[in-house]
């Protein structure tokens, strides 16, 4: 770069708001209820372009979300360090709402009874059944309008995103799962014009780095994006570039941004631009030998980094190198990930869809239907089409905005990122321990018909 300006393409923050909805006629049969809840505070208009969500909006938001949502009771209001939830029950469940002359799905399905998290598989071939357990606990609705454990804080596992899981497993096998949000082409080469130009560097100069980038563009690979599923890993990455660029502060200790490392060390990056995404991370699952247990093990996601090159068409290259501080950066959010998806919800989030899509590769992969006896759920792993899905603005664009660092003086300007969902890669990878057979006995259904049970 030129007159002694080190530029960087800016990054662009979002979040993705809409619903899920299920119908086997034109209008919206199934009710999950959300009626196009933000995440993350960011609303998104007609024409996909994001905005901020207003003080009254999300109180009005908070307000019909804790009239419209039950509490939970009895047990099921009580922590379980292992609550256990039958596909076959939640199938039963579909199709009854489906027969319903309002489509309403209860809470307590809406919400998975109040799943936090998957640590097991558990095939029961005897039952014709799949049960997946870990922990949970009755519900309420948080200040941004998420649903969360009532003591935890942590949010629910939803059965809209358990059902794109299902609906969504060979696209994750042929393509993976992903969002990026990026420049155009065109605005690269506004913005490389726009600060060859720029004899010094003042604050007009960062709302002309701003227009000349001009909207960026929001992509999708193997989701549907008028999902909620959708606005988790787009409202993650919105939270990830804000705290990598110091445009928030973090929730926990220890996590500096991009930016703070930057100026500790006093150095600026090469002439390659840092993207960071967040990806899969977990150990190999454990087994029992006759593939009647699985263990989900790890955090769930990591932060990874690859420096990239802009071309001079505006097109971009992986280099395949990594800039040593913003590895710095991606490995500290890697090992403060668990701290700052108990404080800020999006996170966890996004640790759930991601074990929900490895459920639904294991599933596939293994076929543990077959191990069941043969089981079938077809109301929750039919295809998408085989029910409409009511659709929701969905993002497509969202302006630039710029967050800068002085050092000496170079200004950097920064960064680019996205998520990624590997998850057949997770459940093609297992290790044996006999011990585990054991849970199956211990987490047998009781007797009854009751489709979860602690």
């Amino acid at each position: 770069m030129t007159h002694q300006i080190f530029a960087r393409a800016t990054a662009v923050l979002l979040v993705l708001t809409g619903t899920l909805c299920l119908s086997n006629r034109p209008a919206c049969a199934q009710n999950f209820g959300f009626n196009n809840r933000s995440v993350g505070g960011v609303a998104v208009d007609a024409d996909g372009v994001l905005r901020q969500v207003t003080v009254s909006e999300r109180n009005e938001q908070l307000r019909q979300l804790r009239q419209g949502v039950g509490q939970a009771a009895g047990e099921l209001s009580l922590p379980a360090e292992m609550r256990k939830v039958s596909l076959r029950g939640l199938e039963a469940a579909l199709q009854a709402a489906a027969n319903d002359p309002q489509g309403k799905v209860p809470d307590d399905v809406r919400f998975l009874a109040g799943l936090q998290r998957i640590q097991y598989i558990l095939v029961y071939p005897e039952q014709n059944d799949i049960v997946l357990a870990g922990p949970g606990e009755g519900w309420k609705i948080d200040e941004q309008a998420n649903v969360v454990g009532a003591t935890t804080g942590q949010p629910a596992l939803l059965l809209e995103d358990l059902l794109i899981a299902f609906r969504t497993v060979e696209a994750a096998r042929r393509e993976g799962i992903s969002v990026s949000i990026d420049p155009t082409p065109e605005g690269r080469r506004n913005f490389e014009q726009f600060i060859s130009r720029q004899a010094t560097f003042t604050p007009a100069v960062v709302r002309g780095i701003e227009q000349s980038m001009g909207p960026q563009q929001v992509s999708y690979t193997g989701i549907p994006v008028n999902t909620h599923f959708a606005r988790v890993l787009v409202a993650a990455d919105y939270r990830m570039k804000r705290l990598a660029m110091h445009l928030d502060e973090a929730p926990i200790d220890g996590l500096p941004s991009f930016l703070d490392l930057l100026n500790q060390k006093r150095r600026t990056p090469n002439h390659a631009m840092p993207r960071w995404w967040l990806a899969c991370n977990y150990e190999p699952l454990v087994r029992s030998e006759d593939k009647l247990v699985w263990e989900l093990r790890g955090t769930g996601v990591k932060a990874m980094t690859e420096e990239e090159f802009v071309q001079a068409d505006g097109t971009v290259a992986g280099t395949g190198r990594e800039d040593p501080t913003a590895k710095q950066w991606a490995d500290n959010m890697t090992a403060k990930y668990e701290q700052l998806a108990k404080k800020d919800a999006v996170f966890a989030q996004l640790r759930n869809v991601m074990d929900l899509c490895v459920v639904a590769a294991l599933i596939q992969h293994e076929d543990l239907c077959g191990l069941a006896g043969g089981a079938a759920f077809p109301a929750l792993t039919g295809p998408v089409g085989s029910k409409s899905l009511e659709t929701w603005n969905a993002p497509k664009s969202v302006p630039t905005q710029c967050s800068f660092l002085r050092i000496g003086r170079n200004y950097v300007i920064t960064a680019s990122g996205g998520v990624q969902i590997d998850s057949w890669e997770v459940a093609s990878h297992s290790e044996v321990n006999p011990a585990i057979g054991a849970t199956l006995e211990k987490a047998a259904k009781p007797d009854g018909s009751a489709w979860w049970w602690n």
